[in-house]
């Protein structure tokens, strides 16, 4: 990386509450940013136009991180101008039932996305990443991976299985200057908290008795990406008000 060439970052899951607030951060963090989006690549491109218009470098690209060949694919295209030395893995999805009436499709479905998503963004990246001696890569996770949920044992499972893989991944590429770590929010203020958990209910779970903000997730996320942040590595680090 030359001093004239920004280092470039790739949120997915870069379109929703959560992943606008990290994409915008980094960008104001003077990232260029890759906006990923899924189905709705219409959302990713609003991103990247309020991005431009506060005088930052971003652009949106669309594909399913559960679909390993369009990932691969995708990511090839990326790397053909440079490495990717900043990755963020916000893409996850909910499908929430007890388990005792989970279908095979819910189970499978929420794991492929949060976690063989991590895998199929995550590993063609790495070479080229260490190749520059420098990278961070940040999965977000969730409170229910670390405490557990009432009806989410498969997002449970997959994010958590997300921190293992995270710590075993930091002790592989420490020695060339790249950290792995994890963020595990609460409950964050946004469309999918906002039906989930109604006020009376925050101040019951949360004993900061209100819910975060996707920018106080975003802060952690920047920090977590930035050259101050080398030497923390390996570690899930919670952001849920006390929860825990």
């Amino acid at each position: 990386m030359t001093s004239t060439t920004a280092r470039r970052a790739l949120v997915t899951g870069g379109s929703g509450d959560l992943g606008r607030a990290i994409c915008t951060r980094l960008a104001a963090d003077g990232l260029h940013v890759i906006v990923h989006a899924n189905g709705n690549r219409a959302r990713a491109d609003e991103v990247v136009e309020a991005i431009h218009g506060a005088g930052g470098s971003a652009e949106a690209v669309a594909f399913d991180v559960a679909d390993g060949a369009a990932t691969g694919a995708a990511i090839a295209t990326l790397l053909e101008r440079g490495p990717v030395q900043v990755v963020v893995n916000n893409a996850g999805i909910h499908d929430d039932a007890p388990m005792a009436g989970m279908s095979e499709a819910q189970w499978k479905r929420v794991i492929d996305v949060s976690l063989h998503g991590f895998f199929h963004v995550t590993q063609p990246l790495l070479l080229p990443m260490a190749r520059t001696r420098w990278g961070r890569i940040v999965s977000v996770s969730s409170v229910a991976a670390v405490l557990g949920n009432r009806g989410q044992t498969n997002y449970a499972a997959a994010k958590a299985a997300l921190h293992g893989a995270s710590k075993s991944l930091a002790r592989e590429m420490a020695a060339r200057g790249i950290s792995v770590n994890v963020v595990a929010p609460g409950v964050i203020a946004g469309r999918m908290a906002g039906d989930a958990f109604p006020p009376e209910m925050i101040k019951q779970l949360v004993p900061a008795a209100r819910a975060g903000t996707p920018e106080e997730v975003a802060a952690l996320v920047a920090f977590l990406c930035s050259d101050a942040a080398g030497y923390i590595n390996g570690q899930v680090i919670g952001i849920n008000g006390g929860m825990g």
